[in-house]
């Protein structure tokens, strides 16, 4: 069986790749930086004795795909890991940034389930995997697009998974919260309350959650008590309530 993972450089993307191989998946392995690709993809042969073909490529950018699909036209196992948030007042956010995370975080992420959704659903199984965040049960001031982002999809793959019922097709949509990856450093977070003063998980416990879960064919999964409180939280509290909280786990 074959499986991409994208955003498979480092944080749970690599976890995810980890999990794979040993798994005795055959893998192949998307992010932008081709040299840390190809050590991860040496390493994962010599560990596990599986194949692993890597693709260096921005995700972020019209017409991604498309280009990946043409490269690797079918899998049985799709990860939808890459993505990132900006951080700061939305007016002053560059608007080619804006851009580039709805393109990696959206539209990238729904057109490749479209492009291998078909074939999966032809052979009647298949696992997606698309990684969205508790962000995705609440507006997020500071962090607009991102929170939007994730909540597309957790709705896209929920969605999804109701209509793919029965199908031997399945979609999970894995929900972490603050996770030690190169996300906070990206997105300018250190310093926030999110990242500087509340629990923050490790990749490999929250891959293994997410993992475990898409094997399982499961919709949904939330990792730790402390994410699955916040997500329960932003569903039964006031709003203005839940924008405050919002607001003050991330402002700088």
């Amino acid at each position: 069986m074959k499986a991409i993972v994208t955003g498979a450089s480092g944080g749970l993307g690599l976890e995810f790749a980890k999990l794979l191989a040993a798994g005795g998946h055959d893998l192949v392995l998307v992010a932008r930086s081709g040299d840390k690709l190809e050590a991860i993809a040496a390493d994962l042969r010599a560990r596990h004795g599986v194949a692993v073909d890597t693709v260096a490529q921005d995700l972020g950018v019209p017409g991604a795909a498309a280009a990946l699909v043409a490269r690797v036209p079918a899998c049985d196992i799709l990860i939808n890991n890459a993505g990132f948030a900006s951080h700061g007042r939305f007016d002053q956010l560059p608007s080619e940034r804006i851009r580039e995370e709805l393109l990696l975080d959206v539209v990238t992420l729904t057109e490749l389930t479209h492009a291998y959704l078909p074939g999966m659903r032809a052979r009647g199984a298949g696992r997606i995997m698309n990684v969205a965040s508790t962000a995705g049960f609440a507006p997020g001031p500071f962090m607009a697009v991102y929170y939007a982002a994730k909540a597309y999809v957790i709705s896209f793959s929920q969605a999804l998974s109701e209509e793919l019922r029965g199908s031997g097709v399945t979609v999970t949509c894995l929900c972490p919260g603050a996770t030690a990856t190169g996300f906070a450093h990206r997105a300018e977070m250190a310093g926030t309350m999110l990242f500087g003063r509340l629990p923050v998980a490790d990749a490999t416990s929250v891959a293994k959650a997410g993992y475990t879960a898409m094997m399982a064919g499961k919709d949904l999964i939330v990792p730790g008590l402390w994410n699955k409180l916040i997500a329960y939280s932003s569903r039964i509290s006031p709003r203005r309530l839940v924008l405050w909280m919002s607001r003050k786990m991330v402002e700088g």
